[in-house]
């Protein structure tokens, strides 16, 4: 598989932070395969790596991700086999399963905390990769678009798994049935953005939470995370038992132990991520 050029994913670790940022900016940042596989890299990378203890997600320019770079085909990959040829049936379902499924996967399954600073257009796909993280914080100017009905198109991306979830199944097919743009301001009202900012305060505004992220106890928000994210979708015995294992597991953690003796101590933790 061709590897994504390195200028159209930039990435850095500061502070604790890794970011992601998708640069592409005179295609809206329509996201290509080869950026799609740096990204999933960059997220298994981050969860293996105890010096990262949070991830931002954004983009240059005025998009965030105007959704899949469509000048490959429709299905948005390289032809999967049908030997270069015409598709055939389970092609298509393949490579969305392959792609755009892995990219959101990669994102919900991330061990640290991934925050979206959403600085533009987030359509498609790209609204899916913002509200797939953990947190979203959006320029005043940000929009969110089902851009999938406009092109006559089913939901992929986990698009209609993730939206009944935020606004429920209403909203979530008046979104997904109509494809009108919705302003960030709107967005944080239905709940699918947590803070609304001026463009120019997005990054430092990012920074800020993402760093108090890094500064958490890495392991325990990792769990949390998971459990709120399964919550979603099995039964009360399942989410209390899976409440208590991970409690069980956390109790075993350095920064765990310094919660506690922090509290008896009466000052303020320093947690270090393990």
């Amino acid at each position: 598989m061709t590897a994504a050029p390195e200028d159209t994913v930039l990435h850095r670790t500061e502070n604790n932070v890794s970011w992601i940022t998708l640069n592409r900016p005179e295609a809206m940042n329509a996201v290509t395969w080869a950026q799609r596989e740096r990204v999933i890299a960059l997220l298994a990378d981050a969860s293996a790596d105890p010096a990262v203890r949070a991830v931002v997600l954004t983009a240059t320019g005025k998009g965030f991700c105007a959704g899949a770079d469509l000048r490959g085909g429709p299905a948005t990959g390289p032809a999967t086999g049908s030997g270069g040829g015409d598709r055939v049936a389970g092609d298509v379902a393949r490579t969305i399963r392959l792609g755009a499924q892995r990219l959101i996967t990669a994102v919900l399954d991330c061990e640290k905390p991934v925050l979206a600073a959403v600085n533009g257009t987030a359509a498609g796909i790209g609204s899916h990769l913002a509200l797939a993280c953990d947190l979203v914080i959006a320029a005043e100017g940000a929009r969110f678009i089902e851009v999938f009905v406009r092109r006559g198109l089913v939901p992929d991306g986990g698009g209609a798994y993730l939206l009944p979830r935020l606004v429920g199944p209403q909203k979530a097919k008046e979104l997904m049935f109509f494809g009108d743009a919705v302003p960030a301001a709107e967005a944080a009202r239905l709940g699918l953005v947590n803070k609304v900012v001026a463009a120019e305060e997005l990054q430092d505004t990012a920074r800020e939470w993402a760093e108090r992220l890094a500064q958490g106890p890495t392991r325990a928000l990792a769990m949390t995370k998971q459990l709120v994210n399964a919550s979603l979708d099995g039964d009360r015995a399942a989410a209390l038992a899976a409440e208590a294992t991970a409690q069980e597991i956390n109790m075993t953690t350095a920064d765990a132990n310094e919660g506690v003796a922090s509290f008896v101590e009466r000052r303020t933790p320093k947690y270090l991520g393990r």
